[in-house]
């Protein structure tokens, strides 16, 4: 059965910084892409980044790029979310992602497997 843990989480001021971490359970995580989406609260849950199978191709929302960085170590079955120059906008429930193949996709719809989630909040 896959499992996605996520950890990380927290409270921050603006400008700070946080490092999400994804545990997955599964002998096949290597061949899988992942993703990290978010959700604030009463909107709806969106896209924010994904790697491919090896760590050598990766997809920002643009609200992230040039601060959000997605990487994974497949030694650890892990993938990790390093944000900095958080900003208030970016408060939501992070929740980590897997899909059965290899590329990544940017779409809720192309995930087979979600985490909970874990809460990040970043006050101005």
């Amino acid at each position: 059965q896959v499992q996605l843990v996520e950890s990380g989480g927290g409270l921050v001021q603006a400008g700070g910084s946080l490092r999400l971490s994804c545990a997955a359970s599964g002998r096949t995580f290597s061949y899988s892409a992942m993703g990290w989406f978010r959700q604030a609260p009463g909107e709806e849950r969106e896209f924010v980044a994904a790697i491919n199978w090896n760590g050598y191709t990766t997809s920002y929302a643009d609200s992230v790029k040039g601060r959000f960085t997605i990487s994974r170590d497949n030694a650890k079955n892990t993938v990790y979310l390093q944000m900095n120059s958080l900003k208030p906008g970016d408060t939501g429930v992070y929740f980590c992602a897997r899909r059965l193949v290899a590329a990544v996709g940017g779409s809720m719809q192309d995930y087979n497997y979600w985490g909970q989630g874990t809460q990040v909040t970043v006050s101005s």
